[in-house]
């Protein structure tokens, strides 16, 4: 019994430690119609200041580009795998924003007949009843033309999972990731010249975590269970989160280019262009899986590290002992650097053989994942051992590994293993057999990065004091123009009160 008690708590921690959420909200009952939920962009385009003057647009058709079906295990389905509704998703994200007043084009057909259809009323009314009856107002014109549309849904751009079964008891989980990708350009209706083209994409996560058990607990007693949930985000929701983006990348566009301008004024704009700018720059540096192309490290290092020496040589027992290392690296590009070391460490054989050494080593090094936090690297290089006594001084090869993380912009936590192949077979102070002496090194360490401006943190940090330079710049000289025009009115008064 105890054993089943424990077996139905490791399920449970397996399956509640994977989204505790999902699986205490489980629908059990039918639920009442609800206002529809915001997508992640949906506060972004609401939180905007208000427009000086909202601009009259037209959306005639912005719909599903890509064509496809709805897939199914077998096959496809005759159900469209995108909602044909972005033209109505793309209206109320305009109307949401404030900047623009949709005008209906999409039904306009519809419009028209009822339009008409009230024309002949008024004309019918005009004649028999009232003559001064005023006839129907005229159609807005849109100054602006919205185009485009979903241009592509890209299934399984992502899957995985991970699973393990022990002795009946065993769990999974898998996921998915699709991507949506829509394109809107704003076009002028005075000339027909396109003024701006968004391009904005959106993933969408599908996950399925199950557990479950079956087991003999008894003789002739099987106990079997099992749980789990799949969860999808909605294609609708993401389509909305992706128009909305467009949206709003739109209007960041406009204020940027001078098409139209917020109600708080040129301060408030200039802020606003300035973190979209930045935005951008992030985007333009983001590869498609998350995976960013921006320097993370500034080309001067300083490093430290302690670890463990072992040496293996001649003689039996070898121990590990103490070593302590401090180097330079400086780096050619994004991927190469040379760097200069040296190292204090100890070799000894227990009760046989036992000396301290301090060796100088140069190394070529290659950062295989420069722009990640986390990259492993690799190093080969040739240096120089020296005993304390000055008598053994040897020259050697080394060749190693590591695994650095960046836990701040300036600081890098590092974990190597290296080989070093001593170029004679006196290391330890036997010649024996036809094999040089070599020791391995393990060590965890720091990477101190110097220099300035170099990073993409750097970089925006030195372009952050040059916007509030301009800022302030800019307050100044509106305090001066106030000040001008409080003097001149000073002036003036005098002036007015003789005459008066």
């Amino acid at each position: 019994m105890n054993n089943l008690k424990k077996i139905i708590a490791v399920m449970a921690i397996c399956l509640f430690s994977s989204s505790c959420a999902t699986y205490f909200n489980q629908p059990f009952s039918q639920e009442s119609a609800r206002i529809g939920e915001f997508s992640k962009s949906t506060k972004k385009l609401l939180d905007l200041p208000p427009p000086k003057n909202p601009l009259e647009v037209a959306v005639y058709n912005f719909s599903d580009q890509t064509g496809q079906y709805k897939a199914v295990e077998n096959g496809s389905t005759f159900s469209t795998a995108i909602t044909q509704g972005a033209t109505t998703i793309l209206i109320k994200a305009l109307g949401d924003s404030g900047y623009f007043i949709p005008l209906e084009r999409e039904n306009f057909n519809n419009l028209s007949t009822e339009r008409n259809i009230i024309r002949s009323t008024k004309q019918e009314y005009i004649k028999g009843l009232n003559p001064n009856e005023p006839p129907i107002e005229p159609l807005l014109y849109a100054g602006l033309m919205l185009e485009g549309g979903i241009i592509s849904y890209d299934t399984n751009i992502v899957t995985g999972g991970a699973g393990a079964r022990y002795f009946g008891l065993g769990g999974s989980a898998q996921y998915r990731q699709d991507r949506i990708t829509v394109y809107l350009r704003a076009i002028s209706t005075k000339n027909g010249e396109i003024l701006k083209t968004i391009y904005v994409s959106k993933t969408i996560l599908s996950q399925a975590v199950d557990v479950s058990l079956f087991r003999f607990v008894k003789f002739q007693r099987l106990l079997e269970a099992e749980t789990g949930f799949t969860q999808n985000e909605p294609v609708q929701l993401a389509v909305k989160d992706a128009i909305e983006k467009a949206v709003h990348d739109l209007i960041l566009e406009g204020i940027k280019d001078g098409y139209w301008s917020t109600k708080a004024g040129i301060d408030v704009d200039k802020k606003l262009v300035a973190d979209f700018n930045a935005e951008v720059e992030e985007a333009n540096s983001t590869e498609l899986f998350n995976r960013f192309s921006f320097k993370r490290r500034t080309d001067n290092v300083v490093h430290g590290s302690l670890g463990l020496t072992r040496i293996n040589g001649d003689y039996i027992n070898p121990e590990f002992n103490l070593n302590a290392r401090l180097g330079y690296k400086r780096y050619l590009n994004s991927n190469f650097n040379l760097n200069l070391n040296a190292n204090i460490f100890n070799l000894s054989n227990e009760d046989i053989f036992d000396k301290s050494f301090v060796s100088v080593d140069a190394n070529a090094e290659y950062n295989i994942l420069p722009f990640d936090k986390l990259s492993p690297y690799i190093y080969v290089g040739g240096g120089t051992n020296i005993s304390s006594d000055f008598n053994n001084i040897n020259p050697k090869l080394q060749a190693g590994l590591g695994l650095e993380y960046l836990a701040t912009d300036r600081l890098g936590v590092t974990a190597f293993v290296e080989n070093n192949f001593v170029l004679s077979d006196n290391l330890d102070g036997l010649i024996r057999g036809k094999r040089d002496d070599m020791y391995i090194r393990v060590g965890l360490g720091v990477n101190l990065y110097i220099g300035n401006y170099n990073t993409k943190k750097d970089i925006e940090r030195a372009e952050k004091r040059e916007r509030n330079k301009e800022l302030k710049k800019i307050r100044r000289e509106n305090i001066e123009k106030r000040l001008e025009n409080t003097d001149s009115q000073i002036e003036n008064k005098p002036a007015e009160e003789d005459e008066n």
